[in-house]
């Protein structure tokens, strides 16, 4: 089976079933040696990939430039079911970025303008101050997407699902490119 079949299996199972937001996954980069894991949400599903969107200035944008490689990992308690994914990020054209954007909330998108995100900042009084900054600089218009706000596009080269089992015998089956053509194993749990 290709993998991007069963995650999109796993995936809408998770979607009617789990009692949170099931395209919740945890991100892992890395920045000179220092591994760091953050939650964020699945925005795009494409043939080939999987995107986030971020704000390229931030922790994980700045670990993002110094190195592309990155993963992922849902976990959907409800159905007893984990997907790791490990894979290299890109970023998506524009009109992706644009589109995107612009289905987001108003506030959202002001947001994305007031906030330096991951950098230190006085109060939260503050960043209310940029909001309402950029509110009425926007006033009566569309909210322009940022040029350093993004879409990150997590192009597997591996996937491993995981499946609960009784007395910690859990099915571990792993997908991984070999001369771009997907093989399949199975691990011990």
């Amino acid at each position: 089976m290709n993998p991007f079949k069963k995650f999109n299996m796993w995936f809408n199972l998770a979607k009617k079933n789990h009692t949170f937001d099931h395209t919740a996954f945890a991100l892992g980069t890395e920045n000179k040696g220092q591994p760091h894991t953050r939650m964020v949400l699945l925005k795009l599903i494409l043939e080939d990939g999987f995107v986030f969107f971020t704000n390229l200035n931030s922790n994980k944008g700045s670990h993002f430039k110094y190195n592309k490689k990155l993963s992922m990992c849902f976990y959907w308690e409800s159905i007893h079911k984990q997907i790791r994914i490990v894979g290299k990020g890109s970023i998506v054209d524009d009109k992706t970025s644009d589109k995107y954007f612009a289905s987001r909330p108003r506030g959202s998108q002001i947001g994305a303008w007031a906030s330096d995100q991951s950098s230190q900042i006085k109060s939260f009084s503050y960043l209310k101050q940029r909001e309402k900054k950029f509110e009425k600089m926007f006033k009566g218009s569309d909210v322009p997407r940022p040029d350093y706000w993004v879409g990150i596009k997590i192009q597997p080269k591996e996937f491993e699902f995981w499946q609960q089992g009784n007395f910690r015998l859990h099915q571990r089956e792993v997908y991984f490119l070999r001369n771009k053509v997907w093989q399949r194993k199975m691990l011990s749990p």
